[in-house]
């Protein structure tokens, strides 16, 4: 008994079921010599103007993307209204692929300047909701550099910051092949401060060593994120797409990993960006139409990978150009249209078959479905898929159940004792 009990409270530590916190429903990545204190805004500006240009309405931006025609003028307006409002829920500063190779001394500037452009956008208030870095690989090659860009970046946010980090800052650590790496960085990031790292999984190695990735970060790891083109790569496949079969079972195997840990998944990016083919400033009509097709082709190839990750569990993804936003938020609210109104039957049917449970005094240990079903609203509240206002009549729950995030303290305030 002691031996189980033992083994049982282990288990419910390291696996305490899926989170009820808001989930970011992508991570916009970008050099981190870009990066400039307003790039939400003009992320979304940027964004708007793509959409005018290519589908100034509902009627050209559904069949574009194949959305439903009954969903057409909802999904428009949510996903113009999102542009307006929240543009980039997630960005993290690249120091590595998307930052290319230089010299220290520039890397190190880089560095500092970065982190007083965040610190900035930490004052104004015009920081996305999470916020993070990408250091270079733990190997051997790049260690050292990584552990400096990483301190040099952190301090100087610390010290324009009176000591203080955005609220959902993380450290993300790329091509993991050992595990050591994982606790070298849980040490460095424990001595600066910082409570969050995320992992990328983008080599076989990674993968196959996950679980033990996850204990090496000591409850540090936020999320984890597959990285599909250098895993492909790796693997010998020159050239592949998300939807790729080791895709999926990279995808699939990361998924079972990390089921009941708590710890966000996110899918990969979609490298084909919706850039128009001409740039001139005289267009003829020709080019025009062929700009118009190329952007509308790849916000079609977005939208697809993005459902697909949806279907399958990951809520999360990644964008790479602000003009893929429409694309990647037209995904998420059609995805959340279509199913809300059965999601809303099984969540009202769920609770009262619990309630019912209690009540009786039977057991009722089918909690972790009800969660599931809870979280559903909740991602899709938070993305700006449907209104917090509409969601007490589409689930029968108050606001304040809502918020609790919890379906067994629901449960636990509906128990009627007799």
């Amino acid at each position: 008994m002691d031996a189980l009990t033992a083994a049982n409270l282990e288990f419910a530590r390291t696996h305490p079921g899926e989170r009820a916190d808001r989930q970011p429903v992508h991570v916009m990545y970008g050099g981190a010599h870009l990066f400039k204190r307003d790039l939400s805004r003009k992320s979304g500006a940027l964004a708007e103007r793509a959409l005018a240009d290519y589908a100034p309405d509902a009627a050209t931006f559904a069949p574009a993307l194949e959305i439903p025609s009954t969903l057409a003028e909802s999904v428009y307006s949510r996903v113009v209204e999102k542009l307006r409002r929240e543009p980039v829920e997630s960005f993290c500063l690249d120091f590595e692929d998307g930052f290319g190779v230089r010299s220290d001394a520039e890397e190190d500037a880089t560095a500092a300047s970065a982190a007083l452009e965040v610190a900035s956008g930490f004052a104004d208030g015009t920081l996305p909701e999470f916020i993070g870095i990408r250091i270079k690989a733990l190997t051997e090659e790049s260690k050292k550099r990584a552990f400096q860009t990483l301190e040099r970046f952190v301090n100087t946010l610390l010290e324009k910051t009176g000591g203080r980090l955005p609220r959902n800052f993380s450290v993300t650590l790329p091509k993991i092949t050992v595990v050591e790496q994982v606790s070298a960085l849980a040490d460095a990031i424990e001595g600066l401060g910082v409570e969050r790292m995320e992992l990328m999984i983008e080599t076989p190695q990674s993968l196959m060593l996950l679980p033990r990735l996850i204990e090496a970060a000591r409850g540090r790891c936020e999320a984890v994120h597959f990285g599909a083109y250098d895993y492909t790569a790796s693997l010998g496949i020159a050239s592949a797409t998300l939807l790729h079969p080791v895709c999926d079972f990279a995808r699939s195997t990361i998924q079972i990993g990390l089921a009941g840990t708590g710890v966000w998944l996110s899918d990969g990016a979609t490298n084909i960006l919706p850039v128009a083919k001409h740039r001139v400033a005289r267009l003829t009509g020709q080019m025009a139409a062929e700009n118009r097709a190329t952007v509308q082709a790849a916000w079609k190839t977005h939208y697809r990978h993005v459902r697909h990750a949806l279907n399958n569990g990951f809520y999360q993804g990644w964008d790479l150009h602000p003009a893929q936003l429409p694309a990647r938020y037209a995904a998420v609210y059609t995805f959340f249209l279509e199913g809300i109104d059965a999601a809303s039957e099984r969540l009202r049917n769920f609770i009262a078959k619990a309630a019912r449970a209690t009540l009786v005094g039977d057991v009722f240990d089918d909690a972790a479905t009800g969660q599931g079903l809870l979280n559903y609203f909740l991602r899709a509240i938070n993305c700006g898929a449907i209104e917090a206002k509409d969601a007490p009549e589409l689930t029968g729950l108050s606001m304040e159940e809502l918020r609790s995030g919890s379906f067994a303290k629901i449960l636990e305030g509906r128990k009627v004792v007799a």
